[in-house]
């Protein structure tokens, strides 16, 4: 009787083996047409090693390079950097889903917000009810809002930061200072209260060191749906996740967007013409509001203020560029079409402003996640390559923009005159490329006009007064990517601009 059951586990276990070996076969052939690293036709190991590693989206940009721009990148899994198929798989009436990976973007357990949710009626009602309030319609104090933090930054390196003859070797982490700007508009936005960071120049509730701890685990979740499937359905999940009565970090800022979500309900309830009153008036109910006020942080603050930062450290190293984008302030001002704070307004009309805005999003994207859509179940054929259904396909955005055949040979260099003086079938060759920066079709950017907003003013604000320079060019900043930019360390000196030191 020993020896049978022997027999039948060694029969089970060869079984699996046989099944496990057919299933790598199986799994190879399916897309065995699409070229890309060997590793990655049989395990997840490729990708994985790119996400627990800091350079990511340039592992993905490099395989589009050597392999195509639709490279196998993992078993079940493609990473394009052909613009086309990325609107193909975002249009409005496309069959093709979300994946499993936008899961992982649930800050509260069981509980999808606008960027998790994979069911599209339910996304879709979603977007509905929050399009107008992250479009500004409904606040009429968004650009005030915005102004009164450009204030609080200036107010904040007048008080501090100012390099003069008796201290010149004043130094400021420009980053940090950025993400306070970021955080405080977004939460002024959000809540109709900034959380302070610049007024106490502090991470006021440690949510930036919060999240660059959970951002490596968030983005290697997105690649191993097991596990996380496993976590959620476990208790364990709850002990991991951020609770509102946490005193720091990503709980405490549930807590604030709980308590400033409660106060708009109930006998007493408070009534404001906000980015949260236009989210409720159009129906958002109360765990809704709850589950986006998180979601409004991360996707508000870090990507922009990455915009600002790389932006920043290309035009203080190109002095060409700083030089001419100086004169076109400085003329501004002479003339009196520009307000102080510039109006949003008045910053479009500055079209090398403008220009450097654009190059700045395009050879520094702030977002690099792969956000991978599901090829519908009949499959499809693109460029004559048929795309099996199932199959996982992200986005490699540093690739897409740094395209060769839509910016030119000069692809990889930051030159803004490139969006200036350009025949017009170039120009909207290439401005329909940097619109996907912010997404597209029904996955696109909800709070696109907050960031452009903030973008026209900060850069004039700036260096209308100012002039930043790096106090190692050898070593600019701290840049680790997690599907997003983690940065600090970016160490400038700041001086007014006019008479150099006082």
């Amino acid at each position: 009787m020993a020896m049978s059951i022997q027999y039948l586990l060694v029969a089970a276990g060869f079984t699996l083996a046989l099944l496990t070996i057919a299933n790598a076969i199986r799994s190879y052939y399916r897309l065995s047409h699409i070229p890309g690293p060997p590793l990655a036709a049989f395990t997840r190991l490729w990708l994985l090693s790119g996400l627990l590693g800091t350079r990511n989206h340039l592992n993905l940009h490099e395989a589009n390079l050597k392999y195509g721009s639709l490279a196998r990148t993992g078993p079940n899994h493609l990473t394009t950097s052909d613009p086309e198929l990325f609107r193909r798989m975002n249009a409005p009436r496309s069959p093709y889903r979300r994946s499993p990976m936008f899961e992982a973007f649930r800050f509260k357990p069981g509980s999808d917000n606008v960027l998790s949710e994979r069911q599209e009626e339910k996304h879709e009602r979603l977007r509905r009810k929050m399009a107008a309030g992250y479009a500004g319609k409904e606040n009429p104090r968004l650009e005030n809002d915005i102004d009164e933090r450009i204030q609080d930054l200036i107010s904040l390196i007048e008080r501090k930061y100012i390099c003069t003859e008796k201290a010149p070797g004043i130094q400021m982490d420009f980053a940090r200072k950025i993400q306070f700007f970021t955080l405080d508009v977004i939460s002024a936005l959000a809540f109709d209260q900034p959380f302070g960071d610049l007024i106490v120049d502090e991470d006021k509730f440690d949510y930036i060191k919060c999240t660059e701890e959970a951002m490596p685990m968030m983005m290697l979740m997105t690649e191993l749906p097991e596990v996380r499937s496993f976590l959620e359905k476990s208790s364990l999940v709850k002990l991991l996740a951020p609770s509102a009565t946490d005193k720091i970090g990503l709980g405490k800022i549930i807590a604030i967007g709980k308590e400033k979500v409660g106060e708009r309900f109930g006998d007493g309830r408070k009534v404001k013409q906000d980015m949260l009153g236009s989210f409720l008036n159009h129906g958002l109910s109360q765990e809704e509001a709850e589950s986006e006020t998180l979601l409004q942080l991360l996707a508000g603050s870090d990507t922009t203020a990455t915009a600002i930062r790389a932006t920043i450290l290309f035009l203080i190293t190109t002095p060409r560029v700083l030089w001419r984008l100086r004169a076109e302030i400085d003329e501004a001002v002479h003339k009196g079409s520009i307000s102080s704070p510039i109006k949003d307004s008045e910053a479009r009309a500055l079209p090398y402003l403008q220009a450097c805005i654009k190059e700045g999003l395009r050879i520094f994207p702030p977002v690099t996640g792969l956000f991978d859509k599901v090829v519908p179940p009949e499959g499809d054929t693109f460029n004559g390559l048929f795309l099996p259904g199932g199959t996982e396909i992200g986005i490699s955005f540093w690739a897409v923009h740094r395209s060769i055949n839509v910016f030119g040979p000069d692809a990889n260099v930051f030159r803004p005159e490139r969006w200036l003086d350009v025949p017009e079938a170039q120009l909207n060759k290439m401005e329909r490329n940097n619109e996907l920066i912010f997404g597209y079709g029904r996955f696109k950017c909800l709070g696109q006009s907050v960031a452009l907003v903030e973008l026209n003013k900060v850069f004039v604000e700036l260096l209308r007064r100012y002039d930043i320079t790096l106090i190692d060019p050898s070593k600019p900043w701290s840049s680790v990517n997690e599907g997003i930019f983690l940065q600090q360390d970016m160490w400038v000196r700041v001086t007014r601009r006019g008479g150099g030191m006082d």
